[in-house]
């Protein structure tokens, strides 16, 4: 599968590397072109470019970038296309955003309704990278960890639930889009290492 990444700090970066493991073919860009790049394109063993060519390259598009900046990621090059959002809001870095402080949204419905025409899930932002990188187990393992995705569309979701499995983690299912305040920042299972029986129990018990 090719993979675009839109964003090339840690989370990029961990993402990039993990799925360049696992086989599939990775573009990594960031706002301040692939010049910059150079290195971690040999380190990683991906290709680079733009954020334009990265979205043009990709079947899948991963959203790597501080949430504030959700409203640069470009519209029309990713119509159509499967976008996994990773945002999280921090105050301290995104500033004020009223909506989210009522609770009248989530991070993931935001990034839809800049990309009316893409279709979003919601994952990879409720674990540390240092742990997702680190911490695949094989399927079947004591010690295999679970992460949480929510997304409209089932088949997509049954994508993103692949990388997961790729990368060594059980995927749970939290259901459709809106429902990813379950496990964005500041939840109880928000970074919490759990198998997939807890975490399907604490996202259920999740209070907004």
């Amino acid at each position: 599968m090719k993979i675009g990444i839109i964003g090339a700090g840690m989370v990029g970066r961990a993402i990039g590397k993990l799925a360049v493991g696992s086989g599939h073919e990775v573009m990594l860009s960031n706002s301040r072109g692939p010049q910059t790049l150079f290195s971690l394109s040999r380190a990683i063993g991906c290709e680079v470019g733009t954020v334009e060519e990265a979205a043009a390259f990709a079947e899948v598009v991963v959203i790597a970038i501080p949430l504030a900046a959700y409203r640069s990621v470009p519209v029309a090059p990713l119509e159509g296309k499967l976008v996994i959002d990773t945002d999280n809001y921090y105050v301290e870095r995104d500033g004020s955003i009223p909506e989210l402080d009522a609770g009248e949204t989530t991070t993931s419905e935001m990034l839809a309704r800049h990309l009316p025409r893409s279709r979003i899930v919601k994952a990879f932002n409720a674990i540390i990278m240092d742990d997702l990188e680190k911490g695949g187990r094989p399927a079947g393992s004591s010690e295999r960890r679970a992460l949480p995705l929510a997304g409209d569309n089932s088949a997509d979701k049954a994508i993103v639930a692949r990388l997961y499995e790729e990368f060594g983690f059980d995927a749970v299912d939290v259901g459709l889009l809106a429902e990813g305040w379950r496990f964005e920042r500041g939840r109880p299972v928000y970074c919490v290492p759990m198998n997939a029986s807890g975490l399907k129990d604490a996202l259920a018990k999740a209070i907004r």
